[in-house]
């Protein structure tokens, strides 16, 4: 590994949150449908507190939880291991207890070559044998990770910051519809040393489809008549909208967006036509008027915080 991942690793490690049940259990309800007979697997998992052999991450304590609800296949559960050279996985797959069920007793633990780095190649083979993906991968390796979850085409819930909707890597596949956010928003994280960390702008992030994504948005807001609310931006061929939910129903041409329209974006609705160039060199699609020089938009040389592009699907 390279001193630059090395690097990565660290940083990794140092901003290690653990993810607490309810919130694992409020997103994960609404997909119990695809998880039948699947292979589950949880890459960057949460070890913290494992002891006598039975994990205690909340993402194998729900799945064991639900295992039999769900008609789950199976459960793989790697973690990284800073200092040492080998990990562990856990795996749960069949009534090891002989009580007749199959639930958090049942896991097995058994011992890797590796790290469980996700990168690893043990863990890439694992990786290629799972239907789904879930789990809270560490924010500095995001567009890593999901650049791996794209290559072997997986399916997958996973936590993620907001901001990585404009990430050079993450935008073109939230065009493209192969990346879309879940349905809930996650505030809070469990640190290594038992504190609580709180954070603004943290959601699941799916390519399974939820029923957000069928939902209509109909902020009731008007175009015509009240053209002075969207004025254009002095370098995008485009209305400035400065909230989601005063999204004019009435406009046909672009609009720009605050990120958080992904929140509730439809795409039989609208159509993500880009973003602005200051989140990646060509993602406006056009709309930037160049000559101005100044990437990021702005109204009445007032710059605007990240801006998404739409237009509504007549």
């Amino acid at each position: 590994m390279g001193n630059e991942s090395l690097k990565r690793s660290k940083d990794a490690k140092n901003a290690e949150f653990y993810t607490f049940y309810e919130d694992i259990k409020k997103e994960l309800v609404n997909y119990a449908k695809y998880f039948k007979n699947k292979v589950i697997y949880c890459n960057c998992d949460d070890h913290n507190g494992i002891g006598l052999g039975t994990p205690k991450s909340n993402f194998i304590k729900y799945l064991a939880d639900n295992f039999e609800a769900f008609q789950i296949k199976k459960v793989i559960a790697t973690h990284y291991e800073k200092d040492k050279e080998h990990s562990s996985m856990y795996i749960l797959d069949k009534d090891n207890t002989g009580d007749g069920i199959i639930c958090l007793e049942d896991v097995a633990e058994i011992p890797m070559k590796s790290n469980g780095d996700f990168r690893s190649s043990e863990c890439v083979e694992l990786l290629k044998q799972a239907d789904i993906v879930i789990t809270n991968p560490p924010f500095p390796l995001f567009r890593e990770y999901v650049a791996q979850l794209i290559k072997y085409k997986k399916k997958f819930l996973i936590i993620g910051n907001d901001n990585c909707r404009t990430y050079k890597e993450i935008f073109p596949l939230i065009k493209d519809n192969k990346f879309w956010c879940g349905l809930n928003h996650v505030k809070q994280f469990l640190k290594p040393d038992g504190s609580v960390q709180n954070f603004g702008y943290v959601s699941w992030y799916t390519n399974l489809e939820n029923s957000r994504r069928n939902e209509i948005i109909d902020t009731g807001k008007k175009y015509t008549g009240f053209e002075n609310m969207y004025p254009k931006y002095d370098n995008y061929d485009a209305i400035n909208v400065d909230k989601v939910s005063d999204i004019p129903m009435d406009y046909d041409g672009v609009m720009g967006v605050p990120i958080t329209f992904l929140d509730k974006y439809n795409p039989e609705q609208f159509e993500i036509i880009g973003a602005t160039e200051s989140e990646g060199k060509g993602f406006s699609n056009g709309l930037w008027i160049e000559s101005t020089r100044v990437a990021q938009a702005t109204v009445n040389n007032i710059k605007k915080y990240k801006r998404l592009f739409i237009k509504r699907r007549l």
